[in-house]
């Protein structure tokens, strides 16, 4: 079963642009470069890398960095744009590198389009060498539990988010900006036994909060946060 992604590459490309969408620009690609810079990480492998963008913002940092995506329409842009960087065809499920190879490993708005996601946390972790880091970008769990996309206005015009069968984990397409691609719900607690199950300790947790942008767009993404940012180390032998 398709998940849109291949179908959906091309508008993807175009709405990322260079820049990213607002997400990315205003609200995570700060804290998530906050978390490597000076960090001294060495080498790094970016799980769902799309079109490249946060592989090139990574070599910027001078990590040397390795963006897989499944997508190969995605992967050819990341060339495109970038021909000295390192991009490959390959899924989070079943990561064809041996252990213990990263410095740091990054999962930047990934989880959500991953039906294994307990194969892929367990792939990341297996990759990822003692002491490293990994750095996820995810949707907050309340935000995908949105209720026919989250916000709705009372019996008093107001705007009101509302979410519902929180705890039901499923798959549900999403369209915007002439993309449809299917993304998973889970509550925040799969996704934190998964992670922890793998013996991964959380060194942070953040649900960074938009700095500049559309001010109403921002206002929202404070009223409802959207994102969250946590950082995981895997313990030294």
């Amino acid at each position: 079963m398709s998940d849109g992604w291949r179908e959906s590459a091309p508008a993807w490309i175009t709405s990322m642009g260079d820049r990213g969408d607002f997400s990315r620009e205003f609200v995570l690609d700060g804290p998530m470069i906050e978390r490597v810079r000076e960090r001294n990480f060495q080498s790094a492998l970016d799980v769902g890398c799309g079109e490249g963008r946060f592989c090139r913002m990574l070599r910027a940092h001078g990590i040397k960095v390795v963006g897989i995506d499944p997508t190969e329409a995605l992967v050819e842009a990341a060339w495109q744009r970038d021909p000295q960087g390192d991009y490959r065809i390959g899924r989070a499920e079943a990561l064809a590198f041996p252990n213990n190879t990263f410095d740091l490993v990054i999962s930047y708005l990934t989880l959500i389009d991953i039906p294994d996601v307990a194969k892929a946390i367990a792939e990341m972790g297996r990759v990822l060498r003692p002491g490293g880091t990994l750095l996820i970008a995810n949707l907050t769990s309340f935000s995908t539990a949105g209720k026919n996309g989250g916000w709705s206005r009372d019996s008093n015009g107001e705007l009101q988010f509302c979410i519902d069968h929180y705890l039901e984990e499923r798959a549900e397409w999403v369209e915007l900006r002439d993309i449809r691609i299917r993304n998973w719900h889970r509550p925040m607690s799969s996704y934190m036994r998964l992670l922890l199950a793998e013996g991964l300790i959380l060194r942070a947790f953040e649900e960074p909060a938009p700095v500049g942008g559309d001010p109403e767009i921002a206002d929202r993404c404070r009223r409802v946060p959207w994102f969250v940012v946590m950082e995981w180390e895997k313990p030294k032998a």
